[in-house]
């Protein structure tokens, strides 16, 4: 058996953790997990998950040890646990913003690490995770990181130095599609449509529309297109997105999403 660790069981540690109990993974994958809120910990031993007493135990323990902490606490749990880790571990952070040179003076000159960008979806499967491996990772080390990630979504693998600009793609855009879609449930309720259908209505619809873009075979313009009837409804609503300027707005939040990831990693 492998031993994975996870320093943190929040929402995104939880569901990683989740994702590997109901997967193949589980017949050769032991889980260990060490947080300061003892309720989460309680919640994953009912599933098999082992706690741990602290993180140095986690980190002793396992050969992959997952960062699932804020970036702003890296510096205090590794200012205190840095020395336990060996060139034999793997390093796992998911941790928004942080590069795999931050971790080798912290921990030992040649760490091996996985830099990581989930999203929530996570907690339901359908994750869609960005995963970069790090020098002097082996293929077969960072091949098992993307095995677990398969467990709970969909994987791609991108360039470690695009890992802050994939933030806004994956790890934060559940947020953005999140408030879009809230402005056009508000919009059916002020003309007096009930809450729970346009929720219905609207949430099928992104299923679908994502079905379309990944299966269809048409490009996202032809998609445009076969929607959109010369002089009819959908031309009308895109008239309007455009004058609001929907791409420009769009690529100004994706900016601002990867400047604060290069701030967090300073």
């Amino acid at each position: 058996m492998i031993n994975v660790g996870f320093i943190g069981a929040g929402n995104m540690g939880f569901a990683i953790m989740k994702g590997v109990c109901e997967s193949c993974c589980s017949d050769k994958i032991s889980l260990f997990t060490y947080d300061i809120d003892d309720e989460k910990i309680k919640r994953l031993a009912s599933m098999g998950v082992t706690p741990c007493e602290s993180v140095k135990e986690v980190i002793e323990k396992c050969q992959y040890v997952f960062l699932a902490i804020k970036p702003q606490q890296l510096d205090e749990v590794l200012a205190e646990n840095g020395k336990y880790f060996t060139n034999e571990k793997v390093i796992v952070s998911i941790c928004a913003g942080i590069s795999g040179d931050y971790f080798k003076p912290v921990t030992v000159a040649d760490a091996k690490v996985v830099l990581v960008m989930p999203n929530t979806p996570l907690l339901l499967g359908e994750g869609a995770t960005a995963l970069a491996k790090v020098e002097p990772t082996t293929d077969e080390e960072f091949n098992l990181v993307c095995e677990i990630f398969k467990s709970c979504g969909k994987i791609a693998v991108v360039d470690e130095n695009k890992m802050k600009e994939i933030i806004a793609v994956n790890g934060s855009s559940p947020a953005f599609i999140y408030l879009y879609s809230k402005a056009f449930i508000e919009y059916a309720k002020s003309v007096g449509i009930d809450e729970n259908v346009a929720k219905e209505l609207f949430a099928q619809t992104l299923v679908g529309s994502a079905k379309m873009i990944t299966d269809s075979g048409y490009t996202i313009d032809e998609l445009i297109t076969m929607v959109s009837s010369k002089g009819g409804t959908t031309i009308a609503g895109l008239e309007k997105l455009r004058e609001g300027n929907l791409e420009g707005t769009v690529s100004e939040c994706c900016k601002a999403c990867v400047n604060r990831a290069y701030e967090l990693s300073k």
